[in-house]
């Protein structure tokens, strides 16, 4: 993994390069409080705490419950117009109903209130469970029914049910939804999951950590990393030499290029493109782990 990554310069494009987004994944932790939250901080501030150390963060609610358009519309009050939330979609869909007949569900979850977020609202994730097998007849029908824009996901959304007592089809605006399937399973790790992928123009996660696969396919027109922690998961830090070299890499991946050592799954070019969007987020929270590793990611990014 990591530690096989070879050190490398990479040549930048002078053009306008594209956004690095770096963040944690959740922000409710009592162990954050007097290491990155100050102690006398409440709970109800630090969302905006986060959104000014920070310019992204996963949202991990969604991904347990519906949510609901005020709690949303309160996201958006507390960040600035450049910050932007990722939205863990919700388990219901990928570890219950394991992705099958997705349409009624989907309708339930766009609805429920993540489309206030308008233009702060960033890659929606789609996390499978680590028992999930590929098959492609299921992947391919439920990255088909994901709605490219909050156009589309209103029409979806409009398919509601009861379990939605306070449904919200947000302003009206119009903005691009890029989606992420993050999958753990071994059987994922073929050339049919980068197609079917790429034709549906959705990432898959480049999800690091010591209990599953990893891979480095670029499917979409950006990227998107989680860091669970190279050791424990969830438990462990990545350390500064290791963060050096993810930082490398980021930039590499920013700039439009694909490492040569990079862990692919297919033999597709990844799509063109002079400059990418990359997406950071680190999920080893525990004892603050995360809030340092983003914190020395974003300084290492910022120094180059």
């Amino acid at each position: 993994m990591l530690g096989g990554f070879a050190a490398q310069e990479t040549r930048v494009s002078r053009s306008r390069m594209g956004k690095i987004r770096i963040g944690v994944s959740g922000w409710r932790y009592d162990e954050w409080k007097g290491t990155f939250y100050p102690e006398d901080l409440a709970d109800d501030e630090q969302l905006g705490f986060v959104t000014e150390v920070f310019d992204s963060i996963e949202v991990n609610g969604t991904f347990y419950s519906l949510t609901d358009p005020a709690t949303c519309r309160r996201w958006r009050e507390v960040a600035p117009e450049s910050f932007r939330y990722a939205i863990k979609g919700s388990r219901y869909i990928t570890h219950m109903r394991r992705l099958r007949e997705p349409n009624q569900s989907l309708a339930n979850f766009f609805a429920s209130g993540i489309l206030e977020l308008g233009s702060l609202m960033g890659p929606v994730l789609w996390q499978l469970p680590g028992n999930l097998v590929f098959d492609a007849g299921t992947i391919d029908r439920f990255l088909e029914a994901l709605p490219p824009d909050t156009s589309a996901a209103v029409e979806v959304a409009k398919g509601h049910d009861k379990r939605v007592p306070d449904v919200s089809y947000g302003n009206g605006e119009n903005h691009r939804i890029r989606h992420v399937l993050e999958f753990r399973h071994e059987t994922f790790m073929t050339g049919q999951t980068a197609r079917i992928a790429r034709r549906h123009g959705v990432a898959l996660c480049f999800s690091h950590a010591r209990d599953w696969p990893y891979v480095e396919e670029i499917s979409a027109g950006f990227v998107y990393v989680r860091l669970h922690g190279p050791g424990e998961l969830y438990a462990s830090s990545y350390g500064r030499d290791a963060l050096d070299r993810w930082a490398q890499r980021v930039r590499t991946w920013q700039s439009g290029a694909d490492p040569e050592d990079a862990s692919r799954i297919s033999s597709l070019d990844p799509p063109a493109r002079k400059e990418r969007d990359v997406y950071v987020y680190f999920d080893n929270t525990a004892e603050g782990h995360a809030t340092e590793d983003a914190r020395y990611l974003m300084e290492r990014i910022r120094a180059a």
